[in-house]
């Protein structure tokens, strides 16, 4: 039923066109859980067929998912440290625990973001921590672009190719959100080793 109601709001805000698509990846990069992949899919497959511009769609999705990640990340920059401050205690959240983040997002805020950009479930909530540790916004827009921009060309591309044919997509889209998440595990390793290795030198 969820899914039903979420796609007829992308059938609406299609309508709308590129602004649609900006509006619904807002709120998808936002606190609102909404599936990335029935917005850009079709998108893709509109493109395919001429009707929209691969390069407009993305420069859409990528202004949408920027737009929410900056909505959660100066949400938390702003009353994050607040409200943990004052009911923080209540969750066991002391205030070691933020100035513990502090110095990681510091040191590997630019990783986590990148990561978390790219999994399902965290991409959404990644700018709050971000947020709350005061991360550089040079740094944090940089990264969140980057993977929210190759996670867009994903499912664009997908529905470019593949089109309206949903039992493929599907099965697609899970190989390709395991691949990514492989990626990203090699990745971390190579993370972990190449700061071990710094700490080693020095």
């Amino acid at each position: 039923m969820i899914r039903e109601l979420a796609q007829n709001l992308v059938d609406l805000i299609f309508e709308w066109g590129y602004l649609g698509i900006f509006l619904l990846m807002s709120i998808e990069s936002s606190f609102i859980p909404f599936p990335s992949e029935i917005v850009l899919i079709p998108a893709g497959y509109l493109a395919s067929k001429g009707d929209m511009s691969v390069g407009m769609i993305m420069t859409s999705a990528l202004g949408g998912s920027m737009m929410g990640a900056f909505v959660n990340y100066y949400l938390a920059l702003l009353l994050g440290r607040k409200i943990l401050k004052k009911y923080g205690k209540y969750f066991f959240i002391q205030e070691d625990a933020l100035q513990k983040m502090d110095t990681y997002f510091a040191k590997h805020g630019h990783i986590s973001t990148f990561i978390g950009r790219l999994v399902p479930g965290i991409r959404q909530l990644i700018s709050i921590p971000a947020g709350l540790a005061h991360m550089n916004l040079a740094v944090f827009s940089i990264y969140t672009a980057l993977g929210a921009g190759i996670w867009a060309l994903i499912l664009v591309m997908l529905g470019y190719f593949i089109g309206e044919n949903q039992e493929l997509i599907d099965s697609y889209l899970k190989q390709i959100t395991l691949i990514v998440l492989i990626v990203l595990v090699l990745l971390v390793s190579w993370y972990i080793y190449y700061q071990k290795g710094k700490k080693a030198k020095k």
